[in-house]
C-alpha cells in the first residue's frame, strides 16, 4: 500500500514541477503515473550503472556531475514517454532537482511503520 501512495506522490510532484517550470510538460495525470513508473525504473537500474561508469568525473567534480546525470536520466525520460516533453537540457537538471526536492517533501508526509 505504502509503494502505491509513493507512485502516486511522486506523479504528483512530477504535476508541480509541471507548474512550477514552463518548459517541461506534461499532458495528464496518466502520463504523470506512467512518468512516475518510468523514472523509478530509470533510477533504480540505470542511474546506479551510470553512477559507477562516472564516478572519476564526479569525484574530479565534487560531486557535481551528479546533478548533470540527474538531469541526463530525467531528460531520457521525456525522450521514452509521449506525452512528457522537456525542452532542454538545463530545464531537464532544474527539473529533476525540483522534483527530487518535491517527492522527497512529499513522502516525508508517510507514516513510516515499522515495528
Amino acid at each position: 500500500m505504502r509503494l502505491l501512495l509513493l507512485w502516486i506522490l511522486n506523479a504528483v510532484a512530477l504535476l508541480a514541477v509541471t507548474y512550477l517550470l514552463p518548459t517541461i510538460q506534461v499532458s495528464g495525470f496518466g502520463t504523470a503515473l506512467v512518468a512516475a513508473l518510468v523514472l523509478g525504473f530509470i533510477n533504480t537500474l540505470v542511474r546506479p550503472v551510470l553512477a559507477l561508469l562516472t564516478l572519476p568525473i564526479t569525484v574530479l567534480t565534487l560531486g557535481i556531475f551528479y546533478l548533470v546525470l540527474n538531469g541526463f536520466l530525467f531528460w531520457l525520460a521525456s525522450a521514452l514517454l509521449p506525452g512528457f516533453h522537456v525542452e532542454g537540457f538545463v530545464s531537464a537538471m532544474v527539473g529533476a532537482i525540483l522534483y527530487g526536492v518535491i517527492a522527497w517533501a512529499l513522502s516525508a508526509l508517510i507514516p513510516n511503520k515499522k515495528g
